[in-house]
């Protein structure tokens, strides 16, 4: 007998009874096999936005195990509770671009985490704006695209440079983009083409020390403690919805650049966290907040 497939059903609605019921006793009906359930309602507090999400991982019999069988099974409960819904089948792997500039730690981390097994997507290319890493990426075997900004970052260069980008992204049917340290400010053209599908990894515990040199200011000012934040990417500059943080204790015997050797480390686990999490369908959006199901 064949091994059922995997699929992973995320929703967001109203909050309003009868919603797991309704999920869970479809599923059942229908022969599926319920692996694992997570469910928040966003309903205390003055900022709360009201909403119900739910992730449930399943199994499916043979007669049912496609996306597209699933999805018009699902439709009358999708439509009932007015529901943002997705399936995914737990075999398909999202494909990633990453994107990097002149600091290569996160690209390094997350292309040895793929090339290992632990990062379960595919990378069908590498964008930079400058070709410090272009033998990085041959020694992986993936196709590494220089589009400089020729000309400088006036705004008409820069969104010519996206355009090449976005075509790019529809011609490998890319389903997310990952800034792994490209310091370059997006236009709000492409943050909304990318709404939802691009994370930014932030060198700094958001939101403080924005800017340059976001550990050169927090030595200035003497912290103990130092992080890191991925968001995803909005027009509005790195307030985007935080995925995931994490800090590292420091002291004042360090000194600046060991700062950042320690903050670079923090942002590389933050960042492969975060992808993993959003290609693993563990992320749902949530207004200016994310709810993440581990």
């Amino acid at each position: 007998m064949s091994r059922p497939e995997e699929f992973i059903l995320t929703l967001a609605c109203r909050d309003t009874k009868g919603i797991v019921h309704n999920v869970s006793g479809l599923l059942y009906q229908a022969g599926c096999n319920i692996l694992d359930s997570q469910q928040f309602g966003d309903v205390s507090g003055d900022d709360a936005t009201g909403l119900f999400f739910m992730r449930v991982h399943f199994q499916a019999p043979a007669q049912l195990a496609d996306v597209a069988t699933l999805e018009r099974l699902f439709a009358h409960v999708r439509e009932q509770f007015g529901m943002d819904a997705r399936i995914d089948a737990v075999g398909r792997r999202p494909r990633v671009l990453l994107m990097v500039s002149q600091h290569g730690h996160c690209l390094n981390d997350l292309l040895f985490r793929w090339k290992s097994g632990q990062l379960p997507v595919d990378i069908p290319a590498i964008v930079s704006n400058h070709t410090t890493f272009e033998s990085l990426a041959a020694s992986y075997g993936l196709p590494f695209h220089h589009l400089p900004l020729v000309g400088g970052s006036d705004p008409a260069t820069k969104r010519a440079q996206e355009q090449r980008i976005e075509a790019l992204i529809e011609a490998e049917q890319v389903d997310l983009v990952v800034l792994a340290r490209y310091m370059q400010i997006l236009s709000p053209e492409f943050c909304e083409r990318l709404r939802g599908r691009a994370i930014n990894i932030h060198h700094s515990f958001l939101p403080s020390f924005k800017g340059a040199k976001p550990y050169f200011q927090a030595h200035a000012r003497g912290v103990k403690l130092i992080g890191a934040t991925a968001h995803y990417v909005t027009p509005d500059l790195d307030e985007g919805p935080i995925i995931e943080q994490d800090v590292a204790r420091v002291d004042h015997s360090l000194s600046a650049e060991d700062l950042t050797a320690v903050g670079r480390d923090v942002e590389c686990v933050v960042l492969a966290r975060a992808v993993r999490w959003h290609v693993e369908r563990r992320v749902l959006i949530n207004g200016h907040k994310s709810v993440v199901f581990r």
